[in-house]
């Protein structure tokens, strides 16, 4: 749990760091103490992670809970739809690569057919 908890806010943190670094990086000390929250974080002693996580993160996700549930039910749906969409192009695709190649195949062996025309017939010998 304790692993879960500082994952959860690191990635929440890890989003936020890529619009904050650009604003005030240029802030001295910046990065110290960026590595320094990091520390605090996963520090068994101040477990940093745990106090963020059930002090903002837990609480937001109990109240929003319905509405991440209807998100994920809908974007179980949206894949479902896509998948089967996807699919059919890619038989269709397959099926068409298919017919192509036949045909072109087709006008190959009709071509080698007529290739062994008499004349090429006759030319080889008989033998009783």
């Amino acid at each position: 749990v304790r692993w879960m908890m500082y994952w959860i806010v690191f990635a929440l943190f890890t989003a936020t760091e890529t619009f904050t670094d650009l604003l005030i990086s240029w802030l001295p000390f910046y990065y110290e103490i960026k590595m320094a929250f990091v520390i605090w974080l996963l520090s068994p002693y101040t477990r940093g992670a745990s106090l963020l996580y059930r002090k903002f993160v837990h609480p937001t996700l109990a109240r929003k809970e319905k509405e991440i549930d209807a998100y994920i039910i809908q974007a179980r749906d949206r894949s479902y739809e896509a998948m089967v969409r996807f699919g059919k192009r890619g038989f269709n695709l397959a099926a068409t690569a298919a017919v192509q190649a036949a045909t072109k195949s087709q006008g190959a062996l009709a071509g080698r057919l007529r290739s062994f025309s008499m004349q090429d017939l006759r030319s080889i010998p008989d033998e009783p």
